[in-house]
């Protein structure tokens, strides 16, 4: 039997155990907002001193956890050193996740298997890719154990809020620098660059009125829709913006939430809405953000009584390849073959995620995990999230044997 193959045997013999560990990661909520997530981090530390892996627990301070806008965060490190010499490779997962919402007909923190696939919040991104991680470095170790290099799993969480108080603080901190790294994501890809994200939260203030004289105010909520009308206006405009990374298609806008009003029968003050700017590789972040203030601008001043404040809320800079991330991409698409039966591509997504923070750290990094091939797939942020068992197990192969060619 080759390494590979001994490998593959040894995640066969684990895999009840490994659906056992992600069904308990399931089980803790994470929801964020609000993101109180040091809980979870406490569960996931207990569970894997139940292996025998030892992670050390980072807790960010209240104050920094607080400006992020979450409640409590502690990211995980499992460090391996295998001898002297070699790269140091970080296989990075993020536990936060975004509310159940409505919808679902499994329970959203249950994990219930049923018709050869787990259900739940984060069942698919990503807390599979705590155990996706976690049982490829134990396979690793026990069929084919590295003479030299390191290896880190990197559980964080404030992927959701931009990964700033994630794996942005552990790279301030000089806690984790790792050679190459790879994130949580799907198996049928392998990501090498993604989309950016700007949000910006829109104040629209006017004055309050009794409804029986409406003229006697200035309705916040008109002055809010002629605002919204202007910036979705300007997606017929991004579609002629074409990115020329496969998998990437076009900037998009998007107003995801909008609060205001007092009463059915009082002439709204104040509106607020929340917007979401997903930008291609090729923008300039600082021009993308300075063309929707002006418009916000330009669109208020021809509106008597309005005053707008516009607040940056996130921005999230894409991630772009960087030429060092070769040996990852040839390991995976090597053995994800092997696995898998088919060519794994390698390309772009509109998503973001916190890898960008690795890759503006100058550390070459992808996007690979257990996963379907298309996020609507997955259920991801809707009802129903699921993982199909076989992605699980076959992508947990791929990641070993991929360790195997890494740390040699």
């Amino acid at each position: 039997m080759t390494p590979y193959t001994q490998i593959d045997a040894w995640i066969d013999a684990h895999f009840d155990e490994q659906v056992q560990f992600l069904q308990q990661l399931i089980r803790v909520p994470t929801d964020t907002p609000p993101g109180n997530n040091a809980p979870h981090a406490e569960r996931t530390a207990e569970l894997l001193q139940a292996m025998g892996i030892d992670a050390e627990k980072h807790a960010v301070p209240a104050a920094d956890v607080q400006a992020a806008g979450l409640e409590s965060v502690t990211n995980l490190i499992v460090r391996r050193s295998y001898g002297p010499g070699g790269k140091t490779i970080a296989l990075n997962a993020h536990g936060d996740v975004v509310p159940p919402g409505e919808g679902w007909t499994h329970d959203p923190y249950g994990g219930e298997v049923s018709d050869g696939k787990i259900f739940g919040r984060a069942s698919a991104v990503s807390k599979c890719d705590f155990s996706t991680y976690t049982f490829a470095m134990r396979a690793l170790e026990a069929v084919a154990p590295p003479k030299q290099g390191q290896l880190e799993l990197l559980f964080t969480y404030d992927e959701e809020f931009g990964g700033e108080v994630g794996p942005g603080w552990l790279l301030k901190h000089q806690l984790t620098r790792p050679d190459l790294m790879v994130a949580a994501g799907f198996s049928y890809q392998v990501i090498t660059a993604h989309n950016g994200c700007l949000q910006l939260e829109v104040t629209v203030h006017g004055q309050m009125a009794h409804a029986a004289i409406p003229d006697s105010g200035v309705d916040a909520l008109q002055a809010a829709v002629k605002l919204l009308n202007s910036l979705y206006a300007q997606n017929t405009l991004y579609k002629s913006i074409t990115s020329g990374v496969e998998g990437i298609t076009h900037p998009y806008l998007n107003v995801g939430l909008i609060q205001g009003g007092t009463n059915t029968n009082v002439i709204p003050g104040k509106v607020s809405f929340k917007l979401d700017r997903r930008m291609i590789p090729e923008e300039n972040a600082a021009e993308v953000e300075a063309s929707l203030r002006a418009l916000i601008a330009q669109t208020a001043a021809e509106l008597p009584g309005i005053r707008v404040e516009v607040r940056r809320m996130l921005l999230a800079h894409s991630m772009r390849p960087l030429p060092g991330n070769r040996p990852l991409i040839e390991a995976l698409q090597t053995h994800g073959k092997a696995v898998f039966g088919e060519d794994i591509p390698a390309l772009g997504t509109p998503l973001y995620t916190d890898v960008r923070l690795f890759c503006e750290a100058g550390i070459p990094g992808v996007i690979y995990g257990a996963g379907p091939r298309t996020v609507l797939e997955s259920h991801a942020k809707r009802a129903d999230e699921r993982l199909d068992l076989e992605d699980l197990r076959r992508a947990t192969k791929v990641i070993a044997r991929a360790l195997v060619d890494l740390l040699q």
